[in-house]
Order: structure tokens, then sequence, then C-alpha cells
């Protein structure tokens, strides 16, 4: 169990929007401060108009994991018109042609699979793609994402995401708007 403070909500501003969001204690002695945009259409859309002004002006195509940075992608792909693609998580029976690669991610206990639909697959093909997340933590799902286009004849340019997680330094190539720190309690 970690100490009282250590699961006070953490203060963060994003494109001028303050939050305070939860911290939860994800292992034993493991904590990190969870950012959900989902319902907060105010955050969403100043996160949104932040990251599309960083936008690398060659990209031609966004694509995001699901589930909690859909409507950031969809935001971003209103703000500058960009078509996007949602990378799923689970396989559909509609999804005629899809192809998928393993991943894991902090938020999820098992390795799980990244599908992109059959639909889709023509739509990245030689397109010149963005992937937008709305944490990176390890960079499980970011890899795997990277994987599963580059399959689909895609060319990712850039990842962007609102904050990355852990190590400020081990995302040297991550356009973001900011980082969360990691916190780690010894055991006394």
């Amino acid at each position: 169990m970690v100490s009282p403070e250590l699961l006070t909500p953490y203060p963060v501003e994003l494109a001028g929007v303050k939050r305070y969001l939860p911290r939860v204690e994800i292992a034993p002695g493991v904590v990190i401060a969870i950012l959900n945009i989902l319902g907060d259409t105010e955050l969403t859309e100043a996160v949104a108009t932040a990251l599309v002004a960083q936008l690398p002006s060659e990209a031609e195509f966004l694509a995001t994991p699901e589930a909690k940075s859909i409507p950031l992608c969809y935001a971003m792909s209103v703000k500058s018109g960009l078509p996007y693609a949602v990378l799923r998580k689970s396989f559909k029976p509609y999804m005629l042609g899809s192809i998928s690669t393993d991943i894991v991610s902090i938020t999820t206990a098992e390795p799980q699979k990244l599908w992109l639909d059959g639909k889709d697959r023509p739509r990245v093909a030689g397109k010149r793609v963005v992937i937008v997340d709305d944490v990176i933590s390890t960079g499980g799902t970011l890899r795997g994402a990277k994987t599963l286009l580059e399959q689909a004849g895609a060319q990712v340019i850039a990842s962007m995401a609102i904050m990355t997680e852990g190590d400020e330094g081990a995302w040297p190539d991550v356009i973001a708007l900011g980082n969360l720190p990691v916190w780690i309690e010894k055991a006394s």
C-alpha cells in the first residue's frame, strides 16, 4: 500500500485547461495519474487544437488505437481535414480482410491484439500516417500500431499524444503536450 499523499489528485494544465487526474496504484508501490478524456469535450477540443497545430505538414492520414483516444483523433480529423482509422483491440465478424499484431499495454493485464479493419487497409496504403494516442507509457501500443500500419503499406511519419508517461527523455520522437511522472514507493 502506498502512502495516502501519493493517491491525491495530480494537477495538470493542457492547452489552457486545468484538470486534477486521479492517481491509481497499478502494481505494488507503483502509482500513475490517469488521463481519461472520454466525456470531457472541453479538454478534448483544446488538446486536439494544440496537437493539430503541431501536425507535420506532410501528414495525409491519422490512426489511433481503440478506445480512449478515439474522440481525440476524431476532433483532430475534423480540425485538420485528414481522414482517420481506428485500430481495434478486438476482432469483429464484419472486419473482412483485417490484419493484426500483438501488443502489451500498461493499462491492460493481458497481451492483446491490435486489428486494422480490411476496409481501412486500402485507405492507409501508401499514405503518410500520424499515430495519435492519449498517453504513451511503455510504447507497446505505439510499436504495435506502427507495425500494423506498415504491414498495410502505410508510412508512419510521426506519433502524437496528449502526454507521455515516465522518463521524459524516453520519447524524443513523440510530439506531446506534456509528461506524466510515475511514482514508485519503496517498501519499508
